[in-house]
């Protein structure tokens, strides 16, 4: 019953409330924040994200190996207790002081608007603010549209301060490395640190010895630890960061091994916001941009995603900075995944829309104009 609500109200009011957003939401006219930051955690669902962990799946139906530690660790007597507990960043700064989208039971819908429910298409309109229906496959070459960050990095004032880094090895064709001049840090064979420290030369030793549990997606803390290295000193102005360990053990239906890497995600967002307010370069001066790429599945379908399976077309986002208002849990929000690429321009002070007409509008998250 509670799906099939969830499917006639996505339906009924998504598109209403884009027509309504595209005339009511706004960019700062003169942004607080000079850095954007979107971080992507592959394939979480929006049910952890806002209830925490899922009991059913928290022993044999999700190959949990040892379930007293798993629900010492995440159960709790209330889905509020329950996600506190997963992803306590979220649930404690960026509720109080930011916004988080995308509670389907909530009356905020959050959805995708590209029919096939994985990655690279989801990243591409996420990226884009659109859906190209011949993006069809994760092997899809080159992106052949620009994207907001290949065009950001065609403004003078980001130029060379766009980059990039993710453990999958796709995003150098999602984000099209090559064209748009942007260096993305991806996979195991270029997601290691260059330069001749100390620290570079131990990381690109990780990289070259740690066994690959997954062929073309590198382990989260080695791609963390490359792209910190990698930005310390000097903090780009557009910063791309794609954690895939929550996909990947979602897909061999690893269910403590999911939640395990989700909060080790919303630990590495509070290491990285706890730096950036610590520095003067950066305090009060970062928008922080949280969401997924696609969701998942319902019950025994919550380790597949993809055109057929139902309630993989649900997302959620989440959004902190200087010019985001504080408004926690929003209700009677629906968004799109396509509103991130406007969102994105928008903490900078930069319009997307006018430059790519198919692109939705930003996410409704921005203090009022003054």
């Amino acid at each position: 019953m509670m799906r099939t609500i969830l499917f006639t109200f996505a339906t009924l009011f998504v598109t209403v409330s884009l027509s309504a957003q595209s005339s009511s939401s706004t960019i700062p006219a003169t942004p607080a924040s000079e850095h954007v930051v979107l971080v992507i955690t592959d394939g979480v669902r929006w049910q952890e994200i806002f209830r925490g962990a899922e009991r059913a799946l928290m022993g044999k139906a999700g190959k949990v190996r040892d379930s007293t530690a798993l629900h010492q660790d995440f159960w709790r007597e209330t889905p509020e207790a329950r996600r506190a507990a997963l992803m306590p960043f979220l649930w404690g700064t960026i509720a109080r002081d930011g916004q988080i989208l995308g509670d389907s039971a909530g009356g905020s819908v959050a959805r995708i608007t590209n029919r096939f429910k994985f990655s690279y298409p989801g990243y591409s309109e996420t990226f884009t603010g659109f859906f190209d229906p011949r993006i069809d496959s994760n092997n899809f070459p080159p992106n052949p549209n620009v994207t907001v960050f290949e065009w950001l990095n065609r403004d003078p004032a980001f130029s060379g301060r766009v980059e990039a880094y993710a453990t999958w090895s796709a995003f150098r064709r999602i984000i099209n490395a090559e064209r748009s001049g942007i260096p993305v840090r991806d996979g195991w064979d270029r997601g290691a640190p260059v330069g001749p420290t100390v620290e570079a030369e131990q990381l690109r030793t990780l990289y070259r010895t740690t066994t690959r549990m997954w062929g073309d997606n590198a382990v989260d803390a080695l791609m963390h630890e490359s792209m910190r290295l990698g930005t310390r000193g000097a903090m780009p102005r557009v910063l791309f960061i794609g954690y895939g360990e929550t996909d990947e053990w979602a897909h061999d239906g690893r269910y403590d091994l999911y939640l395990r890497a989700a909060q080790q995600v919303d630990r590495f967002l509070e290491s990285l916001w706890t730096a950036w307010q610590a520095d003067p370069k950066t305090r009060g001066k970062v928008t922080l941009l949280v969401s997924t790429d696609h969701g998942r599945g319902w019950g025994r379908e919550w380790t597949d995603h993809g055109e057929d399976v139902n309630g993989a077309e649900y997302i959620w986002s989440a959004a902190l900075g200087p010019d985001v208002a504080p408004l926690g849990v929003r209700r009677d929000t629906p968004t799109t995944q396509a509103q991130m690429a406007a969102t994105i321009a928008a903490a900078l002070g930069r319009q997307w829309q006018r430059a790519e007409p198919r692109a939705a509008p930003p996410l409704p998250i921005f203090k009022p104009s003054r």
